[in-house]
């Protein structure tokens, strides 16, 4: 056997040991988390459901017609959820586990894959590795912040009391909530990871400064549309409020990556 196919056979056995590890740490936090879930489900998943969650009292001094801008004052808002599948409600606890056992290993995932990729780089690539793995963490948890406490809230609340006929009820099923609760915050959680990104694009050198300014107005229509599609709501408000911080990270991939 050759010395190339000893170091792709090496390489295959470095990237299963990183893999397992991996899915060893999520497995250990996902047991953890399905013990804990009845009290997260209730007390931090199910938060939104109530008119007593925090962004809900911070704009309750906003009273609009539902159609420019929404109406935070009504009073009593709850969304109750329904089990209508046999399994469900097992399914949910298991799924809820995983993924609240990757949101928290995300760091050891990340730093995983860096052990596996950083010995076939430079010295020079090295450098601002501690950096970048710092904001990358940053970044993915405040995007999940903003995920939780801003974009599914304003969403749910709309999508919650948004009626195509009187003759209709809303009745909200278990997995249809959870799918779009963990759907919003996760990839509010990826999108903040833009600046990183572009820093490392620009670290590569495949990535100026100029490139933002060229595209700006087209940027803003994507991001209007991505911040349409997240939030699917008819308020301008709502808009407004998920456009501003994804449209500050385009400005701010802007300074992380070289003039020229």
């Amino acid at each position: 056997m050759s010395q190339a196919e000893m170091s792709i056979w090496g390489h295959l056995d470095a990237l299963r040991g990183v893999l397992v590890r991996i899915l060893a740490s999520i497995a250990v936090a996902a047991v953890a988390f399905f013990v804990a879930m009845p009290w997260i489900f209730d007390h931090v998943i199910t938060a939104p459901c109530t008119d007593d969650f925090p962004l809900y009292r911070a704009l309750s001094f906003i009273r609009g017609d539902g159609t420019w801008v929404p109406n935070m004052q009504a009073q009593g808002f709850h969304v109750g959820l329904i089990n209508i599948q046999l399994a469900s409600q097992l399914m949910v606890h298991m799924s809820a586990s995983l993924w609240c056992a990757f949101i928290v290993c995300f760091p050891l995932v990340l730093w995983q894959l860096w052990t596996f990729v950083s010995p076939g780089l430079y010295e020079h690539e090295k450098r601002g590795a501690g950096k970048a793995f710092l904001l990358g963490n940053l970044m993915f948890y405040l995007g999940m912040a903003v995920g939780y406490f801003v974009v599914f809230p304003l969403a749910l609340r709309f999508l919650a009391d948004y009626q195509l006929s009187d003759k209709i009820a809303n009745t909200v099923s278990l997995t249809s909530y959870t799918d779009t609760f963990f759907m919003l915050v996760l990839m509010m959680g990826l999108v903040f990871e833009l600046p990183l990104l572009a820093w490392l694009l620009g670290k590569m050198g495949l990535l100026r400064r100029s490139f933002f300014g060229h595209y700006r107005k087209y940027a803003i229509c994507a991001i209007l549309i991505l911040a349409g599609i997240i939030t699917p709501t008819s308020d301008l408000m709502t808009l407004f409020l998920v456009f501003l911080p994804v449209y500050l990270l385009w400005e701010s991939s802007a300074l992380l990556v070289p003039r020229s």
